[in-house]
């Protein structure tokens, strides 16, 4: 995280490449979203052991289920669409959202925990929304509920959510980012089944390497242009 009153107050622009990686992490959520529904890892790993477990298991269909995003930017609209795109209903709660995508319902946070199967975190992370997963958010989870944040690890109290898997409050989650970065071994994640864990790479892909440095570019020339123009005129 970048200090931009620290670097206001030394002249210093600070600018982001917006955009550069939404396709990159939207496409990530899915893949979290589906490895939770589907039990790609347990399968796999089951199969991996020498079992066949076709009699026995049953994955999650999310035709006609409830995606619920918080935070609707760039990235959540994207989750959004494919979401409609699977027949999921889609509810947003993002109160600084200046359209919705086509038959996504904005709903009070409240209302979006109670009523979503996937809750999925598009939110940047701010000293009002720290911690906002905490066990009373967590206790208002619709039973079997999953939570996949690809967003900052500090919107969530990781203690509570390590214990709400543990008790069965939610079905599974995944996480792309951490309180703590990078994880150090042993951690509390280690021994939990019904979690699914990659290395804050959800952003990262062959293209959006390409669309970040071109965007930084195209700001940095910004700045030089905009310095240029502001700048007296040669006597």
């Amino acid at each position: 995280m970048i200090d931009q009153a620290a670097a206001a107050q030394r002249g210093i622009r600070v600018l982001a490449a917006v955009g550069a990686n939404a396709a990159a992490v939207a496409e990530h959520t899915w893949a979290l979203i589906l490895a939770c529904a589907k039990s790609v890892i347990t399968l796999d790993r089951r199969m991996r052991e020498g079992h066949w477990d076709k009699a026995r298991h049953k994955s999650l269909e999310l035709e006609g289920r409830t995606l619920g995003l918080i935070g609707l930017g760039a990235i959540g609209g994207r989750v959004a669409k494919a979401g409609a795109a699977f027949g999921m209903q889609v509810i947003a709660c993002d109160p600084w959202a200046k359209q919705l995508p086509d038959g996504c319902e904005s709903v009070e946070l409240a209302t979006l925990l109670r009523r979503a199967d996937v809750v999925s975190l598009h939110c940047p992370l701010t000293t009002q929304n720290q911690g906002m997963i905490d066990r009373a958010a967590l206790a208002q989870f619709k039973p079997g509920a999953m939570l996949i944040n690809t967003a900052r690890g500090g919107l969530i109290d990781e203690e509570a959510l390590a214990e709400a898997l543990q008790d069965g409050t939610l079905r599974c989650a995944a996480l792309d980012s951490f309180a703590q970065e990078p994880l150090t071994a042993p951690h509390r994640w280690q021994h939990l089944d019904n979690l699914i864990l990659s290395p804050h790479i959800g952003g990262v892909s062959d293209t959006s390497y390409v669309k970040m440095g071109c965007a930084a570019a195209r700001n940095v020339l910004s700045v030089l242009q905009e310095d240029a123009a502001e700048a007296p005129s040669p006597v």
